[in-house]
């Protein structure tokens, strides 16, 4: 069992049984009338009277206490009690049931750790069965909440999440200045119109959304769940007491009845499951995205009850340590103080010591999961707010693309451009009158300068870039489940990316196997099946165990040396047979080396057929069934990167400790050879992962010696996981046999090669981020072309001081072209030392590998990266362990592979293949950047260009700031008369889809962020102020006799020359452009006729109307026609060029 750290048993204490005179008890004697007393007669007596004198204290009800508390403990969720005299009378049943006397000692050591307890804050808790509604009424609700939002906060944070963006608050002032006499200009509806249809999506989406929260947070927490409860009469009914509940009703204590599919209600402690072995398994993939099914083990001693109402009698109690976040670490003890009366002689049977039996996470079933076979009975500890999958639930920060802050940094330089403007007409008039009045009227009057439609068309935009890709055909399946990012697909420059399911499947199979003097590969496991044969028909006729005839490996044959390594194989695991049911069988197992490692014995005459806690059966090639017992089981953890296993041959009773792990490890456990580190580099060399076995025979007076100090360090109360490793250490991990060495093979996934290639070939700097040793990501990284052919790989491993780590800096200083290997104990090192040194050197180097990596370290380094080049940052990943790098990053891509869809889950992209990723970034990342870019500052032209004829009017007009188009005009300028057009811009493309793929030099140019830059920015502006001051003087020299003429031919002036620039800024045109310009038109010339108060149709009819806006338009468009015609000519566009 895994090792865990264990506090001191909360609720009662007792005396130390190598300090109190007590020898301790077997713990496999559910029943022991009596422990063994140690030491002298007379302290053993003293010791028992005084146990014997607290029980009856307690039967009878004399000397009562009760539990004291206060505000700070019941902010601590009250774990444990404080007990202290109770002058006031009696009280509950139910309260009675938590009292114990103490020795003074104990009482003095409680008081100090509730002390201790009440500083710290800590939520640990001790809970007995049936415990009192009091103690319970400290929890939270297991009530389901993932709202945002509820009536009172609603509008405050939409408002917020709004109004934070310059662009948002502006318009908002602006809006709010009409319900002022002097400021209002125009249409109250043309200022507040835009603002509210932006507030009212917006607040419409996130009510729904929240509303869709909160049916599935009903749905959740209605669920109803059968409880066991004590009978109301107090007599044993026949059949076990249960009442229906709902989720959000269960409270802490309560006794959970789950059946085969039910999700998790809470946290709970298994107790019984329906199969006699106390397992069962769960699917965890709403938890922590893995497909995996998970084994959880029913705490031995309920599991022993003979029925499910037994445990309503129990007098028990459970210590559980305060909530994590961690859901592969649980710390707590199970307390057994008296058996249950309905399965014992004498109910008054109390034991001196109470059974304690250690609980960890493999006793958890943890709420969201689901019980995937049978039923279970589990025991809530915690709820709601308390459990690993709220305390999990993370909201990760809203990511804003840096198009959206290049556009809010572009509308602060425009409203101090507005501010300048309306001092500057004012300045000129001589600042007299009301002139703070006109300042502000012109503040509003120049407010289309920073157009709110700009946000409207940027999210519509973003929404068609999303359907176009999500709609892709050649890129199945991919998701976009953050919508505002797709412009940011254009501007990668550092792809960060894990290994293993990511740039491999994932899908593993055994191709070698090495055993010293003999290596095997994939072409050659006939023969391991043949000598596998020999082995198993031998041993069967000779009727001796194989041990005792070959006691040294240099005597052993060849075939018995084959059958001992893959007899390990088939025994040191965690996999388990699962009959589906259509009659197949499938392995389940947490690690996919594993699967394809019983498959390979299984492939070679050794079968797995059965397994349990308790018990493996194997299956030779002619049925001889082979049963061990499993006596002890050490999972691997990433800690200890090992397995082991103790079993015992049912048929010969020899017991053998079996062990695989990482060659790293295992070197230092095994007996000394000459061969291992070589082969290890060599498979390495080839890209397989490889895995080190071995044994030790054990006989059955040391393993009992092992037993009973392995079990004394599992339930110590301090040190507790250094205990027991220690003890497994000391008399297990010393001088093992090696066995022989196992090669599994990650293939690659699909165009990887390829892909990574385009990718160095635009100029994305890639790093690859790994849990693998250095050998197997080199190889990877030569397989997959990470590395560029003859690139030099410069390998840096173990660096331990800070004069080796500044070295290995200066020599990649001087070598910029190379690939950096480097293991992570080094990477932290150097992060430690030299953090700004390293990452500025790093970040220059074409191609990164990071080995051991920790999750944490990935995500540091995605910070690191962003934070130092201020560059666009993409992390991909397909695991649990890249959730937090994907969050790190600027783009998060997540693939949905064998290790689950946690990864694709919080990732802004998900896709199926690492292939996609190049349609992603080339094609659509290219696209929805360069049309942003177009989008965003035509829109601000649109809006630029009005507001300088405005200007023009009022400075001709003695710098009054009266409005040129008021209401309607001013309305269907931003809507209607232009805004198809310009959102067509959206379908615009400056080279096809191949070209795009074929040249991925191109996507260089994006990186620089010039479609979208000051030089553009001004250079619309300047385009702006011509255009409008041309338009407006030339309408004015054009003069009609009435002000009504002016209005209508500049107005149609400008209508025509924003569709003439539109038409000059597509590059490839679409039916849907032509369709809005023909449409567009058509409508402006329709809307004339419902327009008098604007329009004089006499005059609009004429021919004079029609020379005077052609000549306008000729002058404000055709110069830049002619400009744009040259530059084509003189500097032509990169993409140009391969047409």
């Amino acid at each position: 069992m895994s090792a865990i750290p264990l506090r001191a048993l909360t609720g009662r204490k007792y005396p130390n049984p190598h300090t109190g005179g007590y020898a301790p008890l077997n713990s496999e004697d559910n029943h022991a009338e009596h422990p063994v007393p140690s030491g002298s007669g007379m302290a053993a007596a003293r010791v028992a009277a005084s146990v014997a004198a607290n029980y009856n204290i307690r039967q009878k009800g004399k000397g009562k206490q009760r539990y004291v508390h206060d505000s700070e403990e019941e902010e601590n969720l009250l774990g444990r009690g404080d007990y202290g005299d109770d002058d006031d009378g009696d009280e509950t049943a139910e309260e009675t049931t938590l009292l114990r006397r103490e020795p003074s000692n104990i009482v003095s050591q409680r008081s100090r750790s509730l002390s201790a307890r009440s500083v710290t804050k800590d939520k640990s808790r001790t809970i007995p069965f049936r415990p009192p509604d009091k103690l319970r009424s400290h929890f939270p609700a297991n009530v389901v909440r993932n709202q945002k939002y509820n009536v009172f906060t609603f509008l405050p944070l939409v408002f917020y999440e709004q109004f934070k963006f310059f662009f948002n608050l502006y318009f908002l002032l602006v809006a709010l200045s009409q319900f002022i006499p002097a400021l209002k200009t125009g249409f109250l509806i043309t200022y507040i119109a835009p603002l509210a249809f932006v507030l009212t999506v917006t607040m419409g989406k996130e009510a729904y959304d929240d509303w869709k929260r909160n049916q599935r947070d009903q749905e959740a927490n209605s669920a109803k769940y059968l409880i066991l409860e004590p009978s109301p009469s107090g007599h044993r009914d026949p059949s076990p007491p249960t009442r229906a509940v709902p989720s959000s009703k269960l409270r802490v204590g309560d006794l959970v009845i789950l059946e085969k599919n039910q999700r998790v209600p809470a946290d709970l402690i298994l107790l019984r499951t329906s199969d006699a072995t106390g397992t069962c398994f769960i699917r965890t993939d709403q938890l922590d995205g893995e497909t995996d099914w998970k084994l959880r083990v029913a705490v031995p001693t309920t599991q022993q009850l003979s029925e499910d109402r037994d445990l309503l009698e129990l007098d028990a109690e459970i210590y559980a340590d305060a909530p994590i976040k961690d859901i592969h670490t649980f710390i707590g003890t199970f307390s057994m103080h008296a058996t249950p009366p309905s399965i014992s002689e004498n109910p008054r049977d109390v034991p001196l010591q109470p059974k304690v039996e250690p609980l960890t996470a493999e006793n958890v079933l943890w709420s969201n999961t689901v019980l995937a076979a049978g039923s279970a009975v589990g025991f809530v500890i915690y709820t709601g707010a308390e459990t690993r999958a709220v305390m999990n639930t993370s909201h990760p920060g809203t990511k804003v693309g840096l198009l959206d802050l290049e556009i809010n940094r572009l509308a602060k330089i425009l409203c101090a451009v507005t501010f300048a403007l309306s001092i500057v007409l004012v300045a000129l008039n001589g600042f007299r009158g009301l002139w703070y009045i006109y300042v502000f009227r012109f503040l509003i009057l120049f407010s289309s300068i920073i157009p709110i439609s700009l946000r409207v068309n940027l999210d519509m935009g973003k929404t068609v870039y999303a359907s176009q890709i999500m709609n892709d055909k050649e890129i199945p399946n991919t998701i976009v489940r953050t919508s505002t990012l797709p412009e940011e697909l254009g501007r990668i420059e550092y792809l960060l990316s894990d290994k293993t399911g990511t740039l491999t499947q994932n899908e593993m199979e055994m191709k070698k196997l090495h055993m010293g003097t003999m290596s095997y590969g994939f072409d050659s496991m006939d023969e391991v099946a043949h000598q596998l044969s020999m082995a198993f028909g031998a041993e069967a006729s000779i009727k001796t165990p194989t041990g005792i005839q070959m006691a040294t490996r240099g005597r052993r044959d060849m075939s018995s040396r084959v059958r001992d390594a893959v007899l390990c194989l088939a025994l040191c695991h965690n996999v388990t047979p699962v009959t589906n049911d259509d009659g197949t069988i499938t392995y389940q197992a947490s690690s996919p080396d594993e699967v394809a490692i019983v498959k390979w014995t299984e492939s070679v005459g050794l079968t797995l057929v059965f397994r349990d806690r308790q018990r493996i059966e194997l299956q030779t090639a002619d049925g001889t069934r082979l049963i061990f017992e499993v006596l002890e089981l050490f999972p691997f953890t990433s800690e200890s990167k090992r397995m082991g296993i103790v079993v015992r041959d049912v048929k010969t009773k020899e017991i053998t400790f079996l062990q695989k792990g990482a060659d790293a490890v295992m070197a230092k456990i095994v007996q000394s050879n000459d061969w291992l580190e070589e082969e290890c580099a060599n498979m390495a060399r080839e890209g397989l992962r490889t895995l080190v076995v071995a044994r030790k025979r054990l006989g059955e007076e040391s393993y009992q010696t092992f037993k009973t100090k392995y079990h004394e360090a599992s339930v110590s109360l301090e040190n507790r996981n250094d205990a027991m490793a220690e003890v497994v250490d000391h008399y297990l991990e010393r001088n093992l046999e090696l066995l022989g060495l196992t090669g599994v093979e990650d293939k690659l996934q699909d165009e990887v090669k390829s892909t990574l290639e385009l990718l160095r070939n635009a100029g994305i700097k890639i790093w690859m981020l790994t849990g693998d040793k250095i050998e197997t990501a080199t190889c990877i990284a030569i397989s997959t072309k990470l590395v560029a052919r003859n690139q030099y790989i410069h390998q840096v491993a173990k660096l331990q001081t800070a004069d080796t780590a500044r070295h290995q800096l200066e020599f990649l200083q001087s070598k910029p072209d190379c690939c950096l290997v480097i293991d992570g104990e080094s990477l932290q090192l150097c992060l430690d030392l030299f953090k700004s040194e390293f990452i500025e050197i790093a970040t220059k180097l074409s191609a990164v590998v990071a080995c051991r990596c920790s999750p944490t370290q990935k995500a540091d380094v995605a910070r690191l990266i962003r934070h130092h080049t201020k560059k666009r940052v993409c992390c991909i990943g397909d695991g649990g362990n890249d959730v937090s790098m994907i969050q790190a990053a600027d783009v998060g891509v997540g693939i949905v592979g064998k290790e689950g869809k946690q990864a694709s889950l919080a990732a802004d992209f998900s896709v199926t293949q690492f292939s996609y990723l190049t349609k992603l970034l080339m094609w659509h990342g290219r696209n929805s950047y360069k049309r942003s870019a177009k989008l965003a500052q035509f829109v601000i032209h649109r809006g630029l260009i009005i507001s300088i004829m405005q200007a023009v009017f009022s400075a001709i007009f003695y710098f009054a700031p009266i409005p040129l188009y008021q209401n309607w005009l001013m309305v269907g300028y931003a809507t209607v008369y232009t805004m198809a057009p310009v959102f067509s811009l959206v379908l615009d493309q400056d080279v096809n889809e191949d070209l795009a793929l074929l040249y991925p030099e191109l996507y260089k140019e994006l990186t620089k962020g010039r479609a979208l830059s000051f030089k553009t920015f001004f250079m619309w502006l300047m385009i702006s102020v011509y255009q409008g001051g041309a338009i407006m003087i030339m309408s004015l020299l054009l003069f009609e006799n009435e002000f009504l003429n002016i209005v209508s031919i500049s107005f149609t002036a400008l209508i025509l020359n924003e569709l003439i620039m539109v038409a000059l800024e597509i590059t490839t045109w679409h039916v849907y452009m032509v369709v809005s310009e023909v449409v567009t038109l058509l409508f402006y010339a329709v809307s004339m006729v419902f327009l008098p108060e604007y329009f004089d149709l006499t005059f609009v009819v004429s021919i004079r109307f029609a020379w005077k806006v052609a000549v306008i338009v000729a002058v404000s468009s055709l110069p830049l026609y002619m400009i744009k015609l040259i530059r084509s000519r003189v500097a032509p566009a990169a993409s140009s060029k391969l047409v």
